[in-house]
Parts: structure tokens; C-alpha cells; sequence
């Protein structure tokens, strides 16, 4: 678990104007990043998705920064990927980005960016927490920073998908729809598609700072569905806000898991000489087909990970991988991106597509999935998650029971960080194992909860 008391695995979040998504707060962020971080160019970049609150949380961590000497550069509206993608080539010792991801409008959220296009260790925001918590900063009236705009990232970020496609226009013939949730995408993606070729069912692309992830995107893919459906088109695509995490639909309306995404991927990189060998990673939440599909099917280093893409990414570098996700839609492409990406996603599995000349829904599925136990078991409050979690009764029935799955499945407890629950995940190709684990665990969590209130 986490030591920090605001950061979670993905910055700081919570509703915009309500601590710690204050004015007050992001200013102090920014002194603290200034003081721990911005030590060496003195530089930062700055950039937000579409929603209203991003240009409150941007004055006050450009005011934050400046007032410690740290000159600003301001990106404008960019995708998350983008932002990462590109941080290492600013000349900044870091970068921020201002979104809440896939949450509603009135949400917003801080991400600290290293200036390589990483996520920071939690040792370091711990630190951050500290010196905001200290609020000891000091000021110097001969030491200012500045702020400056650099609007070339986009046409850049773009550039790298059609440098995937050299620049053929591989994509002609294929109806698309895409949904870009009102938020970061809503003028990169259409235009990439259309350049690539496609024909575009534009949705989700007229943000007005209260839209973003209303009924659209990839957390509500009923309108994409909806449109492939009535338009007759090839396929569907749904990002969210900032454009990290993406869904995709067949050509009948039915969603292509991300596992299957991933699968397909890895083996399409793979047979073309993209991937050369190189291992996968997915996180211990994944169905345990997906590791037989890459083992046996493809011959590939399997690495289960933690829940989280950051997690993903570790794993991914450590052991030489370009491909891995996790089922949230969260899907990275090292070789294209540093973290999740939406648009080299889709552009990859688009491609794929298009070489086959097949409909997608006679693609999919790749493999059949392994019988799930998946329930999430609520307690009365986050504490109470870790004494039940870390229980020597359940830590036991949990190494029993993985011993008892070795070789045909795996057992998962995974207690949240953000609410009071604990995920009861058990995989494998046995049903009847799969349930008599599942519920025991289950029956276990539950005389805990009772025993320890």
C-alpha cells in the first residue's frame, strides 16, 4: 500500500475546488516541486485536458512555480500520452498534467511527470507531501521564473502516428467511428484517422469545459456502439478524457476486451517482425487464457504485475517488453509511447485489421476466455480494508489456495485504494475450482469483516 496521504498511483485527485483540488493547494504543489524537483534547468511544462477547472489549477501552478524562480512552459490542451511522450525532449526537469482521466467534469486531478516520461516513485511524492505539509517556502524578489508557450507538440505527437504508417493510406476503405469523450483527443484523432484514409464518424468532439466523459468515451460506449450500429461501420473507437485508456467495438457493436486487444496486438507485432521476441506484461487481474495465448500460442515471456499501469511499465523495461496493458483499456506500445495510448493503440490494432480484410467481429475473439470469480466484498471503512487484507487467516487461505491453483490459475485478493473494498479475483480453466476458491474466500472476508468490527 501506498505511504502517501494525497498521491495515489496517479498523482492527486479529487473534485475541483474542494481540498486538496484547490487553488491553494496546487500552489503549493508547485513551490514544493520547485524546492524538491526543479533543481537542476529550472523548467517546467505544463499541460490540461478540456475541463473547466484546468485553467484555475494551471494559473495557480504557474503562480506556484514562477514565484521560486521556475520558468513555465504552458502545452495548452494535450492527451496524457502526448505529454509523456514528449517531456524528455522540452528541456524541463519535469512535466504536470492537469486531468482527472475518465472522471466526470467536475473531478480534476494532478499528474507528475518526470522529465524522462515517467511516473514518480512513491517515495518521492511522500517527500512532496511533506514540504507542502511544512509550507515553509521562501521568496526571492530578484529570482522569478517566466512563461512561455510551445504549441508544436500536437503536430509532433501526430507525427509519430503517421510515421507508423509510412505514410501510406492504409486506413482507405475503413468506416470508423470515433468517440474522443469531449476531452484531449477531440482534434488529434479524427484529423489522424482521415489522413490515414479512413472514413470518420466523429463523436464526443465539441468539448465545452462540463462535457468531458458525459455519456461518451470510453467509460460509456453505449453512443459508439449505438453509432457503429445505425452507420454500418467497421469498427468503433471510445478514448476517455485524456486519452490513456481506450475501447473498441466490432463492426456488430460487440466490445473487444483489452485483453484481446492486447493478444492480437502482440501477435500481429510479432509476426512482423515488430516485436522480435520481445516479453509481455499484464497485471495480476488479467485472465489467465491471455498468459497461455502468449506463452504457448506466441512463444513469449509472460510477466504478471501489479494492478496499474505504472506497474506495467516497470515490468515492460525490466525485462527488455514492448507490449502490456491491463483489461481498463490502459494498453502501452513502448516502442511508440512511454505510457498508455490511446491513438497508437487503436492505430496499431487498425492496422492489423486492415491487412486482414476481414470484418473485425470474424477476428475476435482470439482465444476463449478461463472461468472468473470476481466480486468486490464492502466494509465499513478503508482501515478496515487493510486489517482484513493483511489478516494472517485470509494471507493463509490465500497461499493455500494459489498452491492448490498453481498451473491452473491464479488466486487474487486486491484490496482498494480509493474506496472501502476488497476484489475477490480467482481465475483458471477449472470452473468448479474456480468457485470453490472464490467462495471460500469469500466466506472468509466475510467472518473477518464481522470478527474484527
Amino acid at each position: 500500500m501506498s505511504k502517501n496521504k494525497w498521491f495515489g498511483t496517479d498523482g492527486v485527485r479529487g473534485v475541483a475546488n474542494e481540498f486538496p483540488m484547490t487553488a491553494e493547494f496546487a500552489y503549493k504543489m508547485a513551490c514544493a516541486l520547485s524546492k524538491k524537483v526543479c533543481t537542476e534547468r529550472h523548467k517546467v511544462a505544463i499541460a490540461k485536458d478540456t475541463r473547466l477547472s484546468c485553467d484555475m489549477l494551471e494559473a495557480a501552478l504557474i503562480a506556484g512555480f514562477t514565484s521560486q524562480g521556475v520558468d513555465v512552459i504552458r502545452l495548452g490542451v494535450l492527451p496524457t500520452p502526448a505529454v509523456t511522450t514528449f517531456a524528455d525532449r522540452l528541456g524541463v526537469d519535469m512535466a504536470v498534467m492537469i486531468t482527472a482521466s475518465h472522471n466526470p467534469y467536475q473531478d480534476n486531478g494532478i499528474k507528475l511527470i518526470t522529465c524522462s516520461g515517467d511516473k514518480f516513485a512513491d517515495e518521492v511524492t511522500a517527500e512532496i507531501e511533506a514540504l507542502i505539509e511544512q509550507n515553509s517556502f521562501t521568496f526571492d524578489k530578484n529570482r522569478l521564473g517566466r512563461v512561455s508557450e510551445d504549441a508544436t507538440i500536437r503536430e509532433k505527437y501526430m507525427q509519430i502516428a503517421y510515421d507508423m504508417y509510412d505514410g501510406q493510406k492504409a486506413l482507405q476503405g475503413l468506416k470508423i467511428v470515433a468517440d474522443c469523450a469531449n476531452g484531449c483527443f477531440w482534434n488529434i484523432l479524427p484529423e489522424v484517422l482521415e489522413n490515414l484514409g479512413a472514413e470518420v464518424i466523429k463523436l464526443g468532439v465539441a468539448p465545452n469545459g462540463e462535457n468531458i466523459n458525459r455519456e461518451c468515451g470510453s467509460q460509456h460506449i453505449e453512443a459508439m456502439q449505438q453509432a457503429v450500429k445505425e452507420t454500418k461501420a467497421d469498427v468503433g473507437i471510445a478514448v476517455d478524457g485524456d486519452g490513456d485508456r481506450i475501447k473498441i467495438c466490432d463492426d456488430a457493436g460487440n466490445v473487444i476486451k483489452s485483453e484481446q486487444l492486447m493478444a492480437f496486438l502482440a501477435q500481429n507485432l510479432e509476426y512482423n517482425g515488430i516485436n522480435r521476441g520481445r516479453a509481455f506484461a499484464s497485471t495480476k487481474l488479467s485472465n489467465t487464457a491471455l498468459e497461455r495465448f502468449i506463452t504457448q500460442n506466441l512463444g513469449l515471456e509472460y510477466y504478471s504485475t501489479g494492478v496499474g499501469e505504472r506497474y506495467v511499465i516497470q515490468a515492460l523495461r525490466e525485462h527488455g517488453g514492448m507490449i502490456g496493458g491491463e483489461e481498463s483499456g490502459h494498453i502501452v506500445l513502448l516502442d511508440y509511447a512511454r505510457s498508455g495510448d490511446a491513438m497508437m493503440t487503436a492505430l496499431q490494432v487498425l492496422k492489423g485489421i486492415a491487412a486482414t480484410g476481414q470484418k473485425v467481429s470474424t477476428i475476435f475473439p482470439l482465444f476463449a476466455d478461463d472461468y472468473l470469480f470476481y466480486k468486490n466484498y464492502t466494509v465499513a471503512t478503508k482501515d478496515m480494508v487493510k486489517q482484513v487484507a493483511a489478516h494472517p487467516d485470509l494471507t493463509s487461505l490465500v497461499a493455500e489456495l494459489s498452491a492448490k491453483m498453481q498451473g491452473r490459475g491464479r488466486v487474487v485478493i486486491h484490496p482498494s485504494g480509493t474506496e472501502p473494498k476488497i476484489r475477490v479475483w480467482v481465475c483458471g480453466n477449472d470452473n468448479a475450482l474456480v468457485q470453490d476458491c472464490g467462495v471460500r474466500l469469500w466466506n472468509q472476508i466475510e467472518k473477518l469483516n464481522a470478527s474484527l468490527q
